[in-house]
């Protein structure tokens, strides 16, 4: 069996938001840690005698579902990228974006909106209205 995820459906979308709520519930309820992922990456090296065993397993959960997933049928898009300077350039200003707003994206949007956190909330504010910009300004202005 095939699934294709380039066709959006609420369902598959509801079965990410579920799995995604589960893995920061448990990673919360079973090591008192955010499911924030600047956090987790950014410290894996300074927590090596401390608790870096969970963060290597997150990361290496991460970087290996793809293949799991294709391994059980289904089909995993790979995007083009023409410009491999622009993935730089953005990686580097979500990093100092990260550093600057202490954390990011998963942190606040998942889990800092589920303790119904003040700063998390105008911190996503601030990514859902950079990113309705940004591609308004991508697709419409130049």
């Amino acid at each position: 069996m095939s699934i294709n995820w380039l066709a959006f459906t609420p369902w598959t979308a509801l079965l990410g938001g579920v799995l995604i709520g589960v893995a920061a519930s448990m990673l919360l309820w079973l090591n008192g840690r955010i499911l924030g992922v600047s956090g987790i990456v950014g410290n894996l090296m300074a927590s090596q005698q401390k608790d870096g065993a969970w963060r290597w397993a997150w990361l290496v959960g991460v970087l290996l579902s793809p293949y799991v997933f294709q391994a059980l049928g289904g089909q995993v898009p790979v995007p083009e990228i023409p410009n491999w300077i622009w993935v730089v350039v953005a990686g580097l200003i979500v990093g100092v974006g990260t550093s600057m707003g202490s954390g990011c994206t998963s942190g606040h949007g998942v889990c800092g909106l589920a303790r119904l956190s003040r700063r998390s909330l105008v911190a996503v504010l601030c990514f859902m209205t950079s990113g309705f910009v940004t591609v308004y300004v991508l697709r419409h202005v130049l």
